[in-house]
């Protein structure tokens, strides 16, 4: 259902729990945001946290916990999402906290400051001062893409986060966080009947605003390949990147299907081409894997999207050696397809990872809500068996030739150096989820 002032609304009801996850999300992520503001999507996030104009800063919190329910956001490329899981009888105290804070997000000068320290102090965490910090997410997308969008640091540039004003904060709510932006998703123990009035009771008066005009972040494919080293203060061994770019998961779904299950008879499980023949064979790597996605794992994005062949190896062995090795196998599945059993053994694994990923109701009820504002089809969950079943060999033979060594992005991650220690986040430009 859409209400008037144009927020989508879901509602899967599961009588067989007794909790039920209330979620929103904004189709606004890292790629909208503006130059000179990077990271601001995830410090929004932070903000959305930080009270109301009717509960005070850390009410949310006690509302939620006293109720015996856990909640959390995250950020990221295209969207930023808001939940809360609580018992099935708190459903309306869901909704009124959601609805509450779409209406009107406390958003002050202390709050902001303070938000930008937590903001920065999670990158340092995170980023900075771990290894392998950043990789590949934050360092790859620069060497694949040319557009800002696209390319730029998701997390955040220190000089960029400390230049946000309230008045940014507050042009981002107004363009972002307007109910037709967004989608609400209700999963679990409710009455769909009792829960479509609560939604209208409790969101039907939230102000609506226009929609933002989502810009195109169409970009062309690489035509070459192009590489870049990073070097890691904190890694204890080298590692590398590969990125290709991948079928629209929108617009050419069953194309994208067949990058999922290639990534996975490529690296998922002992028995997999890489793991079998790169890590315990050769002794090449000691850890690898393969497939689309970058922040939230694979349809989790709009195009454009990124194949990512990763791998940590000995110091040992050059970089080209383990891409070389992977490639070798990659070019194998071009020419002879996979038989029919170890591609059926790759979608009864991909299968039951996503029956166990959706298992609890926090995730399920994020993944409707994901494929909803990103597909427009919240059922798609439901629907990918049949269609992860329905890729052929030829499908995965045909996405193994779209990995083309000579239009990639390649990042060599190498250990040492003093790099990441003068307050910038690594891949940072001269400019997930995060949380």
């Amino acid at each position: 259902m859409t209400l008037d002032n144009g927020l989508r609304v879901v509602l899967a009801p599961d009588r067989s729990t007794p909790v039920v996850g209330v979620s929103v999300h904004y189709d606004v992520g890292f790629r909208s945001e503006p130059k000179g503001r990077t990271g601001f999507a995830h410090l929004f996030e932070h903000l959305m946290f930080q009270g109301s104009e009717s509960l005070p800063k850390l009410e949310h919190f006690r509302l939620v916990q006293s109720s015996g329910g856990v909640f959390n956001g995250s950020t990221h490329t295209d969207y930023t999402d808001y939940y809360e899981v609580l018992p099935s009888a708190a459903l309306e105290r869901g909704l009124f906290l959601e609805a509450d804070r779409m209406r009107a997000p406390m958003i002050t000068a202390e709050n902001l400051a303070n938000q930008v320290d937590v903001v920065s102090e999670e990158i340092r965490l995170n980023v900075l001062n771990r290894p392998y910090g950043g990789f590949p997410w934050i360092l790859l997308p620069p060497v694949l893409f040319s557009t800002f969008a696209n390319a730029h640091n998701g997390y955040g540039d220190f000089v960029d986060l400390q230049a946000a004003t309230v008045e940014d904060c507050a042009d981002f709510f107004e363009t972002y966080y307007t109910p037709a932006n967004a989608v609400l998703t209700v999963c679990g123990g409710f009455d769909p009947d009792i829960a479509a009035d609560l939604v209208a009771a409790h969101f039907g008066d939230v102000p609506g605003r226009p929609a933002p005009v989502r810009p195109s972040f169409a970009e062309p494919w690489p035509t070459a390949r192009a590489e870049q080293e990073h070097v890691d203060a904190h890694a204890p061994t080298p590692a590398v990147a590969v990125g290709w770019r991948v079928p629209d998961p929108v617009d050419d779904l069953h194309g994208y299907l067949a990058s999922m299950l290639l990534g996975s008879v490529l690296s998922d499980g002992e028995a997999s081409r890489l793991q079998s023949t790169v890590v315990a064979d050769a002794g090449l790597a000691t850890e690898i894997w393969a497939g689309p996605g970058l922040v939230g794992g694979p349809l989790d994005a709009r195009d454009p999207d990124v194949f990512v062949l990763g791998a940590i190896h000995h110091a040992q062995v050059d970089a080209d050696t383990v891409i070389d090795a992977s490639v070798e196998q990659i070019a194998r599945l071009v020419d002879g397809p996979p038989a029919p059993a170890e591609l059926e053994r790759a979608v009864a694994r991909y299968i039951a990872g996503l029956y166990r990923d959706n298992d609890s109701i926090s995730s399920r009820t994020r993944s409707l809500g994901a494929f909803e504002l990103l597909h427009g089809r919240a059922e798609l969950l439901g629907e990918l068996p049949a269609l992860l079943a329905a890729v052929t060999p030829d499908d995965i033979a045909a996405a193994a030739r779209s990995l083309d060594p000579d239009r990639c992005a390649v990042l060599r991650v190498v250990p040492g150096g003093d790099e990441g220690q003068d307050g910038r986040t690594p891949g940072a430009q001269d400019g997930e989820g995060t949380r």
